[in-house]
């Protein structure tokens, strides 16, 4: 199969081989925006294409794809939601001109593990890295790839995903591509919880104390801005979360924008990782600069 289908009553055009998105034709003058995804597309992944639309004259791409190099737990993996028929729905109400979706064989066809792989390096065996082993190699491989076969002017990243936002950055840096990367705020549900694909997955009890991720954060904050040292503000986001309910934390961290040990009056960013309900999420914030 080659072009999986044209949206009844929408201009999006959904492919699921690489030759076949590349045979497609833009507009002469519009600038080729991507938002990569892996589907159980929300509000947050709507916040990417709305960004990327903001300024008009774009052609926005959209990649749904669940790429099992950056999964540790296979059964992380087979549980992933999935919910193509609402994600291209979705697509099509944001703005979105085409979407690849392509089969794990299309992406690596000797199979994902015999395929070369990028390198993360020391950033990627920190926090997320040191929890999750080549997670991030698995990420900017399927980066770099989708960057080729898609050929995007500008790519869209949730800030959510911090340290993976600073990895491809570098990566793009390192490599010479010619891509600009955009970071776009975290969007948060109204009790502060980070919209994520996994959210669906967390029990009614587990959904409300997954909010505590966000009430630790505004904690790093405001102790950051009263000047206290980032070592003293990380216990103080896990004695509080350890006074909370069926919350497994894996870490907690104060680091600086390149995710180093921040000074006191440096700006600064707190970030958490955790099992609520058998469910790992993450989470991070802005903590402004220390000390003001």
């Amino acid at each position: 199969m080659t072009e999986v289908t044209q949206l009844p009553h929408t201009d999006v055009s959904v492919f699921s081989t690489i030759s076949q998105f590349r045979q497609r034709v833009i507009p002469v003058g519009l600038r080729r925006a991507v938002v990569l995804t892996m589907g159980a597309l929300h509000e947050g992944h709507q916040a990417l294409m709305r960004a990327a639309t903001a300024n008009g004259d774009v052609d926005l791409a959209v990649s749904i794809f669940v790429n099992p190099l950056q999964f540790n737990n296979v059964t992380d993996l087979d549980t992933y939601p999935k919910s193509l028929e609402s994600d291209l729905r979705l697509c099509a109400q944001s703005g979105v001109q085409a979407v690849f979706v392509p089969s794990v064989y299309e992406m690596y066809p000797h199979g994902a593990q015999a395929e070369p792989k990028v390198t993360a390096g020391p950033l990627g065996d920190i926090l997320e890295g040191e929890s999750r082993p080549k997670h991030f190699d698995g990420v900017l491989t399927v980066v770099n790839k989708l960057i080729n076969i898609l050929e995007p002017d500008v790519m869209y990243f949730g800030e959510k995903d911090y340290q993976q936002l600073l990895l491809i950055k570098r990566m793009v840096a390192a490599f010479d591509l010619p891509v600009e990367i955009v970071g776009v705020p975290t969007v948060r549900d109204s009790d502060g919880l980070a919209k994520s694909s996994r959210n669906v997955r967390l029990s009614a009890q587990a959904r409300a104390h997954a909010t505590h991720l966000y009430a630790s954060l505004l904690l790093a904050k405001h102790a950051w801005q009263e000047g206290t040292s980032s070592t003293q503000v990380e216990h103080l986001m896990r004695e509080y979360l350890s006074t909370q309910k069926d919350i497994d934390v894996d870490y907690v961290a104060v680091r600086n924008e390149d995710l180093q040990k921040p000074q006191v009056t440096e700006s600064a960013r707190a970030l958490v990782a955790a099992h609520i309900g058998g469910v790992r999420l993450i989470d991070n914030l802005d903590l402004g600069k220390g000390g003001l």
